[in-house]
């Protein structure tokens, strides 16, 4: 199967569907943006803020020392963002940026649940991702902490395995990332996971010795 250039296009997909596709471009330039030590197999350029160039040794590795890629206008046949913009303070541009460099990419971000449930989301994050099935969107508001967390990052890492729906975002995109930006409500009751099995255990423990 190939990938073709829609006039605009972004759409659900999963990280395997994309691999077998970057695996058959021999010939693609491929960006990875922001991946730190677990750049994509198949990126022939990798970026990060971080200095990385020792690690990355036989790959291209760009330092990223400002907002502004360092890329000429559609340099690339692919870029890769993987958990990158929800840490990202000025979305619309770092968008554009992605825009700019390339005509198709695959973006991949934590769900609200994931966000709300990894104790590392918490402070590093800024926004929450959802997307419209019907309308094709990325949709894009602040981050609000729903419940307190209750999982490390290598603990959401395995429940991905049985629940990758539930925990992430999987996108492909083609010249253009259609997204709108939702202003969630703030009158929201936090929850605690943790009051909330402390009250179904003890329930269940009564129940038991009665």
């Amino acid at each position: 199967m190939n990938i073709t250039l829609d006039n605009k296009l972004i759409k659900r997909t999963s990280k395997d569907y994309i691999q077998s596709i970057l695996s058959k471009k021999s010939d693609w330039k491929i960006l990875d943006i922001g991946c730190g030590y677990s750049a994509n197999i198949f990126a022939t350029t990798i970026c990060d803020i971080q200095d990385l160039s020792e690690f990355y040794k036989e790959k291209n590795f760009i330092k990223l020392n400002s907002k502004n890629l360092p890329f000429k206008d559609k340099e690339f046949d692919f870029v890769i963002a993987s958990h990158v913009l929800e840490h990202v303070k000025d979305f619309k541009f770092f968008i554009n940026e992605l825009e700019r460099v390339s005509s198709r990419g695959y973006i991949e971000l934590p769900t609200k649940l994931e966000d709300n449930l990894v104790f590392e989301n918490k402070k590093d994050h800024l926004w929450h991702m959802d997307f419209n099935d019907v309308d094709s969107k990325l949709i894009i508001s602040k981050k609000l902490q729903f419940v307190e967390p209750v999982l490390t990052v290598s603990m959401a890492h395995k429940l991905r395995k049985n629940f990758k729906s539930s925990f992430i975002l999987e996108l492909y995109w083609e010249n253009e990332i259609d997204y709108d930006f939702a202003n969630e409500d703030l009158n929201y009751d936090k929850f605690s996971l943790i009051t909330f099995f402390r009250k179904f255990f003890s329930k269940k423990i009564r129940s038991i010795l009665n």
